[in-house]
């Protein structure tokens, strides 16, 4: 966390219908504690691991699609909105101040994947990432690879690295090597018409002992457990039917 890159992911935030139901799974996932926040902020909850902010939760009343959401950094919300109109992308929450906290917003990038904007003021964003029970990895499944990426650039700023362009597996970092903090993936095949989105992974110990926990916890195993040369990776749906990835150790 030591080493600052310009438009680097800075929070992830659950839009849940059962805020009381995700204060129970994920802490008996992940060992998390969940704090809630003062009647100011809407009852918003944060997750802490270890006494460090993590990820945040708030309830979704208002009809649109509950999922777990991404947010950048960004020097200035404002600004990084009218860039991203002006780069193709769409305004889905206008900036906008939260309390002492930072000013949000939402956007979408040119292949539709809603992605979080926070400029952070008293709340810098989680204290940890990239240790068990924190998140790992964070990366956009992307249905037009080639636009996307001069979006994050001229919008977020970002600095690219082509990790890889072969015709199976296309993957742009923004960093590179073991400064990389997110990618780009050039999804198209993998979508096969699914909407292009954000995902993170949350590191564990163990891939198949949470997807064990996670089933006894009222959730469900979307996509099985299987060795990367990232590590073990499976996806997994909350009780709510909202998804989000683990990563741990190769088994073998």
């Amino acid at each position: 966390m030591s080493q600052h890159i310009p438009g680097e992911p800075i929070w992830i935030e659950l839009f849940t219908p059962d805020v009381e139901g995700a204060k129970a799974f994920y802490p008996g996932l992940f060992g998390w504690t969940a704090r809630d926040s003062g009647p100011e902020y809407g009852g918003y909850v944060t997750f802490e691991r270890d006494g460090e902010q993590v990820a945040g939760c708030m309830r979704n009343d208002r009809g649109g699609v509950s999922a777990w959401n991404v947010y950048l950094e960004s020097n200035d919300a404002a600004d990084t909105v009218a860039m991203a109109r002006a780069n193709g992308g769409q305004v889905l929450v206008d900036a906008m101040q939260v309390g002492d906290l930072g000013h949000m917003a939402m956007v979408t990038d040119p292949a539709g994947a809603p992605v979080g904007v926070w400029q952070p003021l008293d709340m810098p964003g989680f204290a940890v990432r990239g240790e068990v029970g924190a998140p790992a990895w964070f990366e956009v499944l992307s249905d037009d690879y080639d636009a996307v990426i001069p979006f994050y650039e001229n919008v977020f700023g970002w600095t690219t690295h082509t990790m890889s362009d072969t015709p199976g597996f296309r993957y742009t970092t923004l960093g590179k090597d073991d400064g990389a903090r997110a990618g780009v993936m050039d999804a198209r095949e993998l979508l096969a018409g699914s909407p292009s989105h954000w995902q993170f992974y949350v590191q564990v110990p163990d891939t198949d002992a949470a997807i064990a926990t996670a089933v006894e916890l009222g959730g469900s195993q979307v996509i099985p457990a299987d060795d990367s040369p990232f590590g073990r990776l499976a996806s997994i749906a909350d009780p709510s039917g909202i998804t989000f990835l683990v990563m741990g150790p190769r088994s073998s």
